[in-house]
């Protein structure tokens, strides 16, 4: 029998501009599909914790806490980029592990609305960095760091991406 699958990549209604599942319908479905444990990953945010953990024990699923970050390239507290110039700001999935983790993550939001926040919640390496410990980081999707390293300087600077996070 294959091992249950366990999503760790969803957006809820608090994902900033990009979610639109309810929570409570999130966890009835991974109830239904037999998932043992699903992960809330909004955009920018932690919003929607407290409701999705509560519905999750309800319906006897782990809640596995986390976020989609944003991470500038640069540093948090720059501000602006020329005309025509890419984005700067790249997406990483945060889980926590454990309490320390959960600590880390709400630290990490709160940091991206008040130090980093231009158009969208940010964080950095440096700051992450800082605030690692408990956290469990994936390469999110194709915005994420290690897909736009591969994507935009080839494979040779996705692996240095990839092993300067796992450091």
């Amino acid at each position: 029998m294959p091992a249950p699958f366990v999503h760790l990549h969803a957006h809820s209604e608090f994902s900033l501009l990009d979610g639109s599942i309810k929570v409570e319908d999130l966890v009835r479905r991974a109830h239904d599909l037999g998932m043992p444990a699903v992960a809330l990953t909004d955009h920018g945010s932690l919003f929607g914790l407290i409701h999705f953990y509560k519905a999750a024990k309800k319906h006897g699923i782990k809640p596995i806490l986390g976020m989609e970050a944003y991470i500038t390239r640069g540093s948090r507290h720059d501000r602006g980029r020329k005309k025509g110039e890419p984005s700067h700001t790249d997406h990483l999935i945060l889980l926590a592990r454990d309490l320390e983790g959960y600590h880390n993550l709400v630290k990490l939001s709160s940091i991206a609305y008040l130090e980093g926040f231009y158009y969208k919640p940010r964080i950095d390496f440096d700051v992450l960095a800082s605030h690692a410990n408990g956290l469990i980081g994936t390469t999110a999707c194709l915005r994420g760091t290690v897909a736009q390293a591969a994507l935009n300087d080839g494979f040779e600077q996705a692996c240095e991406t990839a092993n300067r996070y796992r450091d």
